[in-house]
């Protein structure tokens, strides 16, 4: 019997709207990278980082357009594999799917080392571990891994709307403290005299806004899983609904949110540059500074326990990725089997399996700390997922615009656009000038070999792209 959307190996449709934005929210883990992902852009764009986020947040705003248009018209659990196979074509669409399923894998690996780090240095604050050993981070980033596979693996409601409360309890705390920081900075009652300014939304000739631009790639780390809930178009309910909803949403509050803590966090540090970018925790140090030890520590707690709901939710992500792609190259075999709980179990065993091979392979051969895996996985899978970026807004220009599938006015054509724009320009100046030192000159190189290998893979297996094309047909005709 030939196969339909109906009889293909599915997920459970069994989802609220509001667990798919629980998805992308943890992916994109507000509390976790407003105290860890600033420090790097900072090294780039110096006290600019707010606009760094301000750019970033506008790109991701101009991206989710083209997101939510494709939600609009497909539903799958393979995400961008599904949005371009279905409008490039199905070797394009594979290749977007493996590259984003290699994104997926390396945030695991920065999320991971993020919780390490974190947890290291709330255990460090709280005096449990006052002298932890240069491989302690490690010991955490395992536990968290180890975690995540298995909440993948192991469909624990409870355990993942626990991890959702913690975030939202951590999102809270913040928000007041960025208050209180504000009112001090206003009052000149700030410590060391620092006081509110709107400088930090500029930036110096030496750094330029090429500099600027550079930057902006740790701030779209930051927001990278705002579209996450796409791979739950297979199990949400009514997914022409809520998954766009979901998805607008989520990047909606993570501009507001970046944009306004990164310049209370900026203000609050003041000249000090050295202590901005070398602070492990941004906001639990500006909570013991500003209001009392106390406080700094529930935050770096807070923000480790997000690192690690935000593992899981790349560990899930990725799963239906390599899930959605297994079931398309062998059916209900392998990678594309569901497990009797309805998890892609197989999947997620495998994407855990590779973050850790990552890490393993950076701590072991080239000397990587935990925070080195942090900032060298962040890197690379942003360059790669800002190509994934770029060839999804292509695709819903052709959808939207060219093959007129969906009545949308003419002028919003200015949305896609401008994504390409912004795109472009960030993934050009992080290439040009080539960095020439330092372990930065791997980046663009291990970005473009998993994209190159995926593009191998799809011409050394024309069968498999065939098999692709026409079960995203079925798909789209089921849909």
């Amino acid at each position: 019997m030939p196969e339909t959307a109906e009889t293909r190996p599915g997920l459970h449709r069994s989802l609220s709207v509001w667990q798919a934005v629980g998805l992308s929210v943890a992916l994109m883990a507000p509390s976790m990278a407003a105290n860890i992902n600033p420090q790097q852009t900072a090294s780039a764009a110096g006290r600019a980082v707010p606009l760094a986020f301000l750019l970033s947040a506008i790109g991701v705003l101009l991206v989710a357009y083209g997101f939510v248009r494709l939600c609009q018209y497909h539903q799958h659990a393979g995400s961008v594999y599904a949005f371009v196979g279905s409008t490039l074509g199905p070797r394009a669409g594979v290749v977007s799917g493996i590259g984003l399923l290699g994104t997926y894998t390396f945030y695991a690996v920065v999320t991971c080392s993020a919780a390490g780090n974190l947890g290291t240095a709330f255990l460090t604050a709280t005096g449990i571990w006052p002298n932890p050993p240069s491989w302690g981070p490690f010991v955490l980033a395992a536990i968290a891994l180890a975690g995540s596979w298995l909440l993948a693996v192991v469909p624990a409601r409870r355990g993942t709307g626990l991890l959702l409360i913690v975030e939202g309890v951590t999102i809270t705390l913040i928000l007041l403290i960025t208050a209180v920081i504000v009112v001090r900075l206003v009052a000149g009652t700030a410590p060391d005299g620092r006081r509110f300014t709107l400088d930090v939304f500029t930036f110096t000739p030496d750094i330029g806004l090429s500099g600027v631009f550079l930057g902006a790639v740790f701030g779209f780390l930051s927001f990278a899983g705002f579209e996450a809930a796409a791979t739950l178009g297979e199990e949400t309910r009514d997914p022409k609904r809520n998954i766009p909803r979901a998805i607008l949403g989520t990047a909606l509050f993570g501009g507001a949110f970046f944009v306004v803590v990164t310049a209370v966090e900026m203000m609050a540090f003041g000249a000090d540059a050295t202590a901005f970018h070398d602070s492990p925790s941004l906001l639990g140090d500006l909570g013991t500074s500003y209001l009392g030890a106390w406080v700094g520590d529930v935050l770096s707690l807070g923000a480790a326990i997000s690192a690690f709901g935000c593992c899981l939710a790349c560990v899930v992500g990725g799963s239906r990725l390599l899930f959605a792609l297994g079931r398309d190259a062998r059916g209900g075999r392998g990678l594309g089997r569901v497990s009797a709980q309805g998890t892609p179990a197989v999947a997620a065993t495998a994407v855990a399996g590779a973050a850790a091979l990552i890490i393993l392979v950076c701590a072991v051969f080239f000397g990587a700390t935990a925070a080195d895996t942090f900032a060298w996985s962040g890197s690379i899978g942003t360059l790669i997922l800002l190509v994934i970026y770029l060839l999804t807004t292509i695709g819903s220009i052709l959808l939207v615009f060219v093959r007129r599938r969906m009545r949308v006015p003419a002028w919003q054509l200015i949305f896609p656009v401008g994504a390409l724009a912004l795109l472009g320009y960030t993934v050009y100046v992080n290439v040009i000038p080539y960095p020439s030192a330092g372990p930065a000159r791997w980046f663009p190189v291990v970005a473009a070999g998993v994209l190159l290998i995926a593009l191998v893979a799809v011409l050394a297996a024309p069968a498999f792209a065939r098999r692709a094309g026409e079960r995203l047909a079925a798909a789209e005709g089921g849909a």
